[in-house]
């Protein structure tokens, strides 16, 4: 490393090291100890790394003492995290939610003239990318259990008999970590899918609470600018799909059982093939570690990536 970070010297280039080596200097005696270098060191940066430090340790351990850490992800870190990402929050305007109110309304008239199933929303809200992560935490939870559940069993089969032995004591802690790591992922997808869906069915799921018909008008905006069309009508246009999705996953009962279940198959799924990656770790030239376009040349072999099982396939049929 050309220049090193937080003020620490190379350690192959060191002349205060030398100094000690040679009787010359000595902790507390004119020499810098632990490989401190006196050029351009500054105390209170050191300060604030170890403070930052600190504090992520200690959000860290309060994480973990919460009920969302009990699980294979934590998902109180993937809350906070994903608010963190969304920053300050503007409300929903009286006026932005009697917009939508409207625009559910037409929505629904027209699509009683065309379909036959009755309407499936109790009711129409305008949600804030804050209220989306809200409403659809309980939803991702049980999308994602699943996923991490057997990630995280593949990799504890996958460690040799003496090696289990030898982590039984740890083994609840790694599992919190895998929670935390898992978490924070998560985290920061939803932080940026919350800030671009426009419904609550957006992704075509019912992510939602079941009968309550949702637009996010921030996320709308946004999405309206450049086109040629008035707001209202795609407003009214996005309502219209809304009303349809709840239609349909409310009056064909087994529809939303159906598909949240595939999801959980198809991510039980999920199986790692440790021999490949044992080989292409073994065929890694450490050197290409430092560059970037090798390490991405390295994961795209396909080793690292999850083996498709004809379950899977079946599911995603």
């Amino acid at each position: 490393m050309s220049n090193p970070p937080f003020g620490f010297s190379n350690s192959d280039n060191d002349p205060d090291r030398d100094k000690d080596r040679d009787g010359e200097g000595s902790p507390g005696q004119g020499g810098i100890p632990f490989g401190f270098s006196p050029e351009g060191f500054d105390p209170a940066q050191l300060g604030q790394m170890l403070t930052q430090f600190g504090q992520m340790l200690s959000g860290m351990g309060s994480a973990m003492g919460t009920g969302g850490g009990s699980g294979p992800v934590n998902y109180d870190v993937a809350k906070k995290l994903a608010l963190q990402q969304l920053g300050s929050v503007t409300p929903i305007s009286t006026g932005t939610a009697a917009a939508v109110a409207d625009a559910a309304r037409l929505a629904e008239v027209w699509l009683d003239g065309a379909t036959t199933l009755p309407a499936g929303a109790s009711k129409a809200v305008a949600w804030t990318a804050a209220d989306w992560l809200d409403n659809t935490l309980d939803t991702w939870k049980r999308l994602c259990d699943p996923v991490a559940e057997q990630i995280s069993g593949m990799w504890v089969s996958g460690l040799p008999d003496e090696a289990k032995e030898m982590a039984g004591p740890m083994m609840g802690m790694l599992g919190q970590m895998g929670g935390l790591a898992f978490g924070s992922q998560l985290g920061q997808a939803l932080g940026q899918l919350s800030s671009e869906v426009l419904t609550s069915t957006d992704v075509g799921l019912p992510l939602g609470p079941n009968g309550v018909a949702a637009l996010l008008p921030t996320a709308i905006e946004k999405f309206s600018e450049g086109l040629e069309q008035p707001h209202r009508e795609i407003l009214v246009f996005l309502a219209a799909r809304e009303a349809a999705h709840h239609r349909l996953y409310v009056h064909v009962p087994w529809l939303r059982q159906r598909l949240l279940a595939t999801v959980e198959e198809y991510a039980r799924g999920i199986k790692m093939d440790f021999s490949a990656i044992e080989e292409a770790a073994q065929g890694i030239d450490p050197s290409a570690l430092t560059d970037p376009s090798k390490i991405e040349e390295i994961l795209q072999q396909g080793a690292f990536e999850p083996q498709t099982t004809p379950e899977q396939k079946q599911a995603l049929e």
